[in-house]
């Protein structure tokens, strides 16, 4: 299997949207919601989260190293009060406040969890001069505050996806080139504030024209390009997608078309920058009802396989902790099937990328990496998406094998070869032990996802 790439280290990471940071109103999830209306109420009130919870530390931290994106479509109007006492209203031209304590406390869990924070800044009407020209009092307020307070701000764009201006808060009629104006006003000042974090950009959610406008114009400044995606809309926003096509190739395939289009716009305007997709999930708007089950785990195991093998460097699942689209419930911050499945990538999976060489087929996909901290060891990541067909693969050599499987796909409880994954006391992660599997032909029921690790590969990439 030879090497076709790396990874970062930080790989697989996380975003904790900035309204949940300051509290507000963020997707509603669908089981405060009325079943009988895909169009009931969007949004539900929430105080901010308790970023000094037990549980979700420690489940965040035995994702580390990963980055922590405090970011979303909130943080684009949100006012950083720079006082210990922070005003009761948002001032004019904002519609949210994040005060001191709470970016203190943003600042100790990147700390506890080994999460480097990216941000993004505001850019609304409180934040623009009588021209309507962006300043950066807010942006560096905030920098200076997190240098003081001991934190580490590692990336930023300059704002949350300005292909969607008006959802986003931006000035009316904000074109990209009043978009370009302000990205260099930005660069300009990080570059003299704040020189060692690194420029992400554009941040974009499109792959159309406007998407397009805005890379063009920011290109040259960007040290990562970053995109989002998302393969569709939540039934909040009218989404028509059903959980039978969450398995489908089409569905898995739809990132990697987006990937080679930011890619083909990267090697054209930015050429030899590294790709980031900073905010993804199963779909927009919080995901839909099977974002918590075992149904959407193909989509982001595939994901994260597909895209390491064709180039990006990270890759920021929205969210850790929020909506139905989060890895750990947001009540409870008991572990949901992605994020065991998240756990075992992180513990498999090393930096060096391999190619596989087994060929595409229909329903089964086959990813390789040098395994993690096995020198010379090769793992694998075996979807077979095929909710009929069993599968078949051939290794040289033994191997220990994690299979996860549920009832039903969309149960919200996964299994690691046979037993049911959970907590145990005092909220102590389960040992995440592989079968041992000689040598041979292995088989590979439908809707199945394996990860197998080869101890003796020997591949001369993985020394």
């Amino acid at each position: 299997m030879p090497r076709v790439g790396t990874i970062d280290p930080r790989f697989q990471s996380y975003n904790i949207e900035m309204v949940e940071v300051t509290g507000g109103r963020f997707w509603k999830p669908y089981a405060a919601r009325a079943r009988t209306s895909a169009n009931a109420e969007r949004f539900a009130a929430r105080t901010p989260i308790d970023l000094h919870d037990d549980r979700l530390r420690r489940l965040a931290a035995a994702l580390a190293p990963a980055y922590l994106r405090v970011s979303g479509t909130w943080a684009n109007s949100t006012f950083f009060a720079d006082t210990e006492t922070p005003p009761a209203a948002p001032p004019a031209g904002f519609k949210g406040v994040l005060t001191r304590q709470q970016w203190r406390d943003v600042i100790d869990f990147s700390h506890i969890v080994d999460a480097p924070i990216v941000a993004s800044f505001a850019i609304s009407a409180g934040t623009r001069d009588a021209e309507g020209r962006w300043t950066s009092e807010q942006a560096g307020q905030l920098l200076a505050f997190t240098r003081s307070a001991g934190g580490r701000i590692a990336a930023a764009e300059f704002m949350n996806e300005p292909d969607l201006p008006a959802i986003g808060g931006a000035p009316d009629r904000y074109d990209a080139a009043a978009y370009g104006r302000d990205f260099a006003t930005f660069r300009t000042f990080m570059k003299d504030a704040a020189p060692n974090v690194t420029i992400l950009g554009p941040g974009t959610i499109g792959t159309g024209a406007d998407a397009q406008a805005r890379f063009t114009v920011s290109a040259a400044g960007v040290d990562v390009v970053s995109y989002h995606h998302y393969g569709g809309l939540s039934a909040r926003c009218s989404g028509d997608r059903t959980a039978k096509q969450a398995l489908s190739d089409q569905w898995l395939a739809r990132t990697g078309k987006t990937f080679a289009l930011y890619r083909a716009l990267r090697d054209r305007l930015a050429p030899g920058k590294p790709i980031w997709l900073t905010e993804t999930a199963e779909s927009a708007c919080g995901g839909n009802r099977w974002a918590t089950t075992f149904t959407d785990t193909f989509r982001y195991l595939d994901q994260l396989g597909r895209l390491a093998k064709i180039g990006a460097q990270v890759v920021m699942h929205n969210t850790l902790a929020a909506s139905d689209y989060g890895l750990l419930d947001e009540r409870t911050h008991l572990p949901r099937p992605n994020y065991w499945a998240a756990l075992l990538w992180r513990r498999l999976m090393g930096t060096t990328v391999l190619d596989a060489r087994v060929g595409e087929h229909s329903g089964f996909h086959v990813y390789a990496h040098c395994a993690h901290d096995v020198p010379g060891g090769v793992a694998l990541l075996v979807i077979n998406n095929d909710r009929r067909m069993r599968r078949k693969l051939t290794l040289s050599a033994a191997s220990q094998r994690y299979t996860l499987a549920s009832a039903t796909p969309d149960d919200g409880n996964v299994q690691l070869n046979g037993s049911t994954l959970a907590l145990g006391a005092s909220d102590q992660l389960p040992t995440l032990s592989g079968d041992a599997t000689a040598a041979g032909v292995i088989a590979f029921a439908p809707a199945t996802i394996t990860f197998l690790t080869v101890a003796d590969a020997g591949n001369a990439n993985c020394r």
